[in-house]
């Protein structure tokens, strides 16, 4: 611990983040395990569920503990997605320290002591990185390795492949956050981006209690493409470097071929490699047109400043401050 930082309170007000899609049958025991760890570790706690807008029966589920001071229950209008709900927690969170954590119970509530003690040892962030992901399929763990290959490449704040949500953050990271204006929010790269004083303690996420998680393919690919066009400008330049390559190709084929019509005699080759080179061109430049239309369709996104996610309902006794009861925007 730095000898010159104060010393920190060894029972902080905490705030537990927990978005939760569709977690009916998960609530339960979650909330039973995470309002035990945190009953032990301080008498200052609080947890902030983030219904992202679930279909299923998790506003019932949630009902009986909105009785247990300390438990509060944020609605969202509809569907925003992960990361709007993370935000909506963080933005709502008011403990000296906000641990993030998923529903399903993955990510352990008892590991949250462990979390803490760092924090006391003078860590603004303590992450936590998997330890393998010998339990993901070989496509999963392909395409996690490329995009954190092209979100990585020249940066100069790498996001670490393995580490996750689930984090431990001081005050002063989180008042960060909440002054980062972005729409098109992508959380393991800002968690980055904001830096401070960071520790990653490895662990192995356990198995989803019930359920079914609701990031597919589709939407795994579409959170990456978030990732990759707020944090990189790698395809950009990857395209210029292809376009600068194919330039230069054609130019020497055509000096070739000027060269050995008026050398050799020979005629000019047909259609076949004229039409070839056309198509390929082409469908270079359409494809370049497209990653450039990606990036200005954020840039529209963020002109138009609309709220990253909306609150529908808010209960619950608040332990560490009042809530309210009234729809309300965020960020907006």
């Amino acid at each position: 611990m730095n000898a010159q930082a104060p010393a920190r309170p060894t029972q902080p007000a905490i705030s537990c983040v927990v978005p939760a899609y569709n977690e009916a049958d998960n609530l339960a025991p979650l909330l039973t395990a995470l309002t035990g760890v945190l009953k032990d570790l301080s008498p200052r706690w609080e947890v902030v569920l983030v219904d992202d807008g679930s279909t299923d029966a998790t506003p019932l589920a949630i009902q009986p503990w909105l009785l247990t001071p300390g438990v509060r229950y944020l609605r969202l209008s509809r569907n925003f997605g992960k990361e709007a709900a993370l935000t909506a927690g963080i933005d709502h969170a008011q403990g000296d320290v906000v641990v993030l954590l998923d529903a399903d119970l993955q990510h352990p509530p008892a590991l949250i002591g462990t979390l803490l003690q760092a924090w006391r040892e003078g860590a603004d962030m303590v992450c936590t990185e998997r330890a393998s992901r010998s339990d993901e399929s070989w496509r999963k763990r392909l395409g996690t390795a490329l995009f954190y290959g092209l979100v990585n490449a020249g940066t100069h704040t790498p996001i670490p492949p393995d580490v996750g949500d689930f984090r431990l953050m001081d005050r002063c990271v989180v008042d960060a956050l909440k002054s980062l204006p972005e729409r098109n929010r992508f959380m393991k790269g800002l968690y980055a981006w904001v830096g401070f004083n960071t520790v990653v303690l490895p662990y192995m996420p356990a198995p989803r209690l019930a359920g079914t998680t609701s990031f597919s393919m589709r939407r795994l690919s579409r959170l990456a493409f978030t990732g990759v066009t707020a944090f990189t400008n790698a395809p950009l330049r990857l395209w210029s470097a292809l376009g600068a390559l194919i330039a230069l190709a054609a130019l020497l084929f055509t000096v070739w071929i000027v060269t050995e019509h008026y050398v050799v005699g020979h005629d000019v080759p047909g259609w076949a490699t004229l039409v070839a080179g056309i198509a390929f061109s082409t469908g270079v430049q359409l494809l370049s047109v497209g990653i450039l239309g990606e990036y200005i369709g954020r840039i529209f996104d963020e002109v138009k400043q609309r709220p990253v996610y909306l609150i529908g309902r808010e209960l619950g006794q608040g332990a560490l401050g009042d809530t309210g009861t009234a729809a309300e925007p965020g960020r907006g």
